[in-house]
This record gives C-alpha cells, sequence and structure tokens, in this order.
C-alpha cells in the first residue's frame, strides 16, 4: 500500500522543566534539568536514531533549552577552575570534600540522593538498593549517624547518577558499565569520570536533535518562553468558558497580559532559533492551553499550527452543534481551524495517549504496543465516506518513562518498529501533512478556551491556593509595570527584570498548588514561587510584601504517578 494512502499517526513528545535557576544567585534549587536530561531526553533521541524511517514532533520549552545551556556552561568554568557548578547535587558529586556525616548538610545530600523511583530505578540495583536501606536505617537512628563512613555518601551519590542515566547511555557507555560493575568504593576520579559522561550527554542534545530535524525525522516545534498558560495571560475570564461556575482571583485581569504573551511568543522563536538554526512552524502552546485569542496571537507570531487536548474540541464541537454550524465530518481526528484565524489546530486522542502514560509501564512491551496500534487500526477502519483521520498521540517526553521497566526502551523501540512497515498506519510530522495538504482542516466558529487536562484550566486556576497565588503575580506585575514606566531602570536592568517576571508566569507552580498533590512538591514548587516572586520585587527594587513570604499551599494528597501527569478526561481522575 502506498504510503499516502495509510493513516498517518503523529507521535509528539514535549519536552519541559520549569525555571529552577536563582537567577540572583546562580544556584539550581533543584535537579530534574540535568537528570531528565542525561536519562529521558537522550533516550528519545536514540531511538529516533536507531529506526530511521521513524517520525516524530518534538517539542521543545525555550527555558528548558536555557537551562540545559547554563548547566554545561557551569560544568566547563569548573573544569576550568574558572567557577563553581550551581547545582548542589552536582557539585557535590565531584567535590573533594562533602558533609560531615550525621550533620544537616549530609542529611540533606542523602534524601536527595534517594529521589528516584524506588521500583524502577533503585531496587533495579542491588548496590542502589543497599544504600537505600541503609539510609533507612540511619533515619532511624539518628545518633548513630557519625559513624557512617564517608563513602556511604559518596557511593550513594554515584548510584543516584547512575541510577537516572539514560537507557541508551547506559548500553553503550563503557565507564558507565564499569562503575556499575564496580559498584562500591567509588573514587574521586571515578566521580569525575561521571560527570565528563553527564557532561558529553548533555552537550549531546542540541545537535542530537538539530540532526534529526535536517534529516527529516523529526519536526521541532516550541512553546511559549517559559511555558505560562497563554490563554490565562491574555484574559483570566477565559477559564469561564469550559467552567463558567469557576471561581476566579480577585484580580479581573492579567495586567498587560497581551503584551507579555506576545512577548512570550518572541522570545520562545529566537531562543529556537539560536539553538536550532531553523524557525519553528508549530508551537505546542503550554500544555495545549488554548482560547481563540490565543490562536490569534500564534497566528500573529508566524506559527502555522498548535495542538490541545480532545475534550477541547469536543467542547468546540459542543458549542457549533448548539448554533447548527458543525459539519458533519468534524471529529477529534480531524484538524481544525477557528473563526477567522488560519492557525491549523491538531487534537490529542487523549485516550490513547493516556493508555502510554498511565497503563502500559506495566504491560510486556510488545502486548502493549500491539494494544496501542490495535485501537489505531480500528480509528483507521472507520474511514469510510469520512475524510482521511490524523491520529495524534502527544506525551511529555520524560515522566511516563521513569514507571516502565528501564525507562520504556523495550516499549519505545518496540512502538517504532511497528510503524517502520505496518500496512496501513504511518508515522508523520504535522507540518509535512499541512504541506502535503493531508487533511484538510474542518471550520470551527470558535474554539472554546481549555487545556488538555479535563478541557479546562481548573489545574491552573480556581483553586484557592491557585488564585492566590495569580493575585500575587498580579500585584507583582502592577509594581513591575509602575517602574519599568518612571525610568528608575537602566535597559540592563530592565531585561533582568523581564526575564525574572517570565520566570513568575510559567504554568508550573499552579499546576502543583492544591491539597491534592504530594506534600514535599507542592512544598518545593511553592517555596521556589515565592522566591522567584521575591527575587522579581528585588529586581524592581520594591520592597515586596509580606504576603510574598507566607506559604500558599501545602498539599498532601498521593496522584497517579506523584501528580507529574494528568489524564486528558476527567472520568479518568478526580479533577482538582
Amino acid at each position: 500500500m502506498a504510503s499516502d494512502a495509510k493513516t498517518p499517526v503523529v507521535l509528539c513528545w514535549h519536552m519541559h522543566q520549569p525555571g529552577y535557576q536563582d537567577l540572583k544567585t546562580g544556584q539550581f534549587l533543584f535537579p530534574w534539568v540535568y537528570l531528565h536530561t542525561i536519562k529521558d531526553y537522550s533516550d528519545m533521541a536514540a531511538h529516533l536514531e536507531a529506526h530511521p524511517k521513524a517520525r516524530a514532533v518534538v517539542n521543545f520549552a525555550p527555558v528548558l533549552l536555557e537551562q540545559i545551556e547554563t548547566y554545561l556552561v557551569q560544568i566547563e568554568r569548573w573544569r576550568h577552575g574558572a567557577g563553581s557548578i550551581g547545582d548542589p547535587l552536582l557539585a557535590a558529586l565531584v567535590s573533594e570534600t562533602l558533609p560531615e556525616t550525621g550533620s544537616p548538610a549530609f542529611q540533606d545530600l542523602m534524601n536527595k540522593a534517594l529521589r528516584a523511583n524506588p521500583e524502577r530505578i533503585i531496587k533495579r540495583f542491588p548496590a542502589y538498593a543497599r544504600l537505600a536501606d541503609l539510609a533507612e536505617f540511619y533515619r532511624s537512628k539518628p545518633d548513630i549517624q557519625r559513624y557512617i563512613s564517608p563513602s556511604f555518601l559518596t557511593d550513594l551519590l554515584v548510584w543516584y547518577h547512575l541510577g537516572w542515566m539514560g537507557e541508551t547511555v547506559r548500553q553503550r557507555n563503557a565507564c558507565v558499565q564499569s562503575l556499575q560493575e564496580k559498584a562500591a568504593g567509588f573514587t574521586l576520579e571515578d566521580r569525575i569520570a561521571l560527570l565528563d559522561v553527564i557532561f558529553e550527554v548533555m552537550a549531546g542534545i542540541g545537535p542530537r536533535y538539530r540532526h534529526l530535524a535536517k534529516n527529516g525525522q523529526v519536526e521541532l516545534s516550541v512553546s511559549p518562553y517559559t511555558h505560562p498558560i497563554l490563554p490565562l495571560l491574555l484574559d483570566l475570564e477565559s477559564a469561564r468558558e469550559a467552567m463558567p461556575d469557576i471561581v476566579l482571583p480577585s484580580h479581573s485581569r492579567y495586567p498587560g497580559g497581551e503584551l507579555r504573551a506576545s512577548w512570550q511568543l518572541q522570545q520562545a522563536r529566537e531562543t529556537f532559533k539560536r539553538f536550532f538554526e531553523i524557525d519553528p512552524r508549530g508551537c505546542w502552546a503550554s500544555e495545549g492551553g488554548l482560547s481563540q485569542a490565543t490562536l490569534a496571537e500564534l497566528g500573529k507570531h508566524g506559527f502555522q499550527w498548535t495542538a490541545s487536548g480532545d475534550s477541547v474540541i469536543n467542547n468546540s464541537m459542543n458549542l457549533a452543534r448548539e448554533s447548527g454550524d458543525l459539519p458533519e465530518q468534524a471529529g477529534i481526528h480531524q484538524p481544525f481551524r477557528f473563526g477567522d484565524t488560519d492557525v491549523t489546530v491538531f487534537f490529542r486522542d487523549d485516550g490513547l495517549s493516556d493508555l502510554i502514560g498511565f497503563n502500559y509501564a506495566d504491560w510486556h512491551a510488545e502486548d502493549a504496543v500491539g494494544d496501542l496500534v490495535y485501537h489505531m487500526e480500528n480509528i483507521a477502519g472507520h474511514i469510510k465516506g469520512k475524510p482521511r483521520p490524523v491520529i495524534s498521540v502527544i506525551l511529555d517526553g520524560e515522566n511516563a518513562w521513569e514507571y516502565y521497566p528501564e525507562n520504556g526502551v523495550h516499549f519505545l523501540d518496540r512502538l517504532y518498529s511497528v510503524f517502520e512497515d505496518h500496512p496501513r498506519l504511518r508515522l508523520a510530522t504535522y507540518s509535512e501533512l499541512l504541506e502535503q495538504r493531508v487533511a484538510e482542516p474542518v471550520q470551527l466558529p470558535h474554539l472554546v478556551a481549555g487545556s488538555w487536562i479535563y478541557g479546562t484550566f481548573s489545574t491552573w486556576i480556581g483553586d484557592p491556593d491557585k488564585n492566590r497565588a495569580w493575585d500575587l503575580l498580579c500585584e507583582a506585575k502592577a509594581h513591575y509595570d509602575r517602574v519599568m514606566d518612571n525610568g528608575s531602570l537602566n535597559s540592563e536592568e530592565k531585561l533582568a527584570a523581564q526575564r525574572q517576571l517570565a520566570l513568575c508566569e510559567g504554568s508550573d507552580w499552579f499546576w502543583w498548588f492544591g491539597d491534592y498533590n504530594p506534600a514535599q512538591i507542592v512544598q518545593d514548587f511553592e517555596r521556589l514561587y515565592r522566591r522567584h516572586l521575591v527575587n522579581l520585587y528585588e529586581r524592581i527594587g520594591y520592597p515586596a510584601p509580606p504576603s510574598v513570604f507566607q506559604q500558599l499551599s501545602q498539599g498532601g494528597g498521593e496522584p497517579a504517578r506523584g501528580g507529574a501527569m494528568r489524564p486528558g478526561h476527567d472520568k479518568d481522575a478526580e479533577a482538582p
């Protein structure tokens, strides 16, 4: 069967981490950027490299790309004795002196070096599991901690980084393999060699994806600069389109939101081009958050396509149906255009995507891929008399694989292998489909604002804790606007303040606020959010109000997958 007669399937992997760096001190407060880079972003590239016939869309948040770059600069300066590594865990890995056993600093490092999936990472390696058991014993008997050998923490730090290493790196890298075989008693030379591996893997991310894009295997797309929810920047009231009764913050709007949304998109394009040497054609608006105004903004900035979750198109089709404007061929597996905007919108099949995110981790890889492809074949088989479908699977490029055996290596290898010669399905990219006019967009009068999660913005607004966070941001933005207009800052200070504000606008802080999320993660993110706000006030020379220093949210829930992922449909999980 000719490829143009096959049903196109788009696998879109979204790579994103928020701004973990304190711009005032240069310190990274959490290690998730470099850990996910060496584990997930490297593995996702390797799977595509191993399957030249495969195609995928890979989306990067610019704030992630810049942080990877900052790590590389810091490591290179450290190597030349010209600076320090700004991440406490990574710095400890190669430190000649570690904290005294039993000290608060020792306990902090010990606890941080155990933040890994117990089943899939820690227990997989007997040496790491023994160290974790010892750590638990030491926690229960703090009075004996002073007798711990210094090699305990040294070995734990090495195993933490070995555990987080990408599976494709583990299979190919001689240094990683020799350290795993050694298992204990790691020297400073061993630790520096491991840092060299980490540096090499991180340095390869940009060039590898750039090469995949030049080969035509990958379409690279971008998110707004610091991953804000653009519809809410533009209009907080847009949350009412899908949830008319939602309780909103006391501020009726985000001050100057339209200018900020435009700035976020312009910065995204500039950063993306600096890293990949091409202009992006597509924009995965953060969390698939779209509105009619957001589509217009994307069009102004030259984007040709975007995407969201299928609850958004279902809400939009229901609205069109009520007014008699719903075309007969409309469905979730079709591209759409809305109103007078010319940006094409594709929609995630939430059911299929959530099977990967929440179900298949415990299946045998062959069975899981077989089940996924069976569902896709059924979709492709129901096209008689209808336009050819476009099946979109859109997923984070990092969070799901932590729950799979060996970082999802078997599942992803099998997935790409099956598509290489499938008789009825083929992997495609969104730009390719637009260029070849494979599926003509369906026209609807209006897109009902929402995100890929439940088709609403309830994950980022409406909860009392989230609303308080918005009010703090709106208040800070009002002070920021006054200072930026009064001429008290020079151009360099204005740029620094602008970037600091952008970090505060990121979506992740609002994601985690709420009692349904785990207490430790909520505590981490709400402290970082408030630190970013304090830094903003310092940048503009205005005293931070007392409210910024008050705890916003506590957490205490136990959501699936630790809350890092959410199902697309409300019926599959309790909505916040």
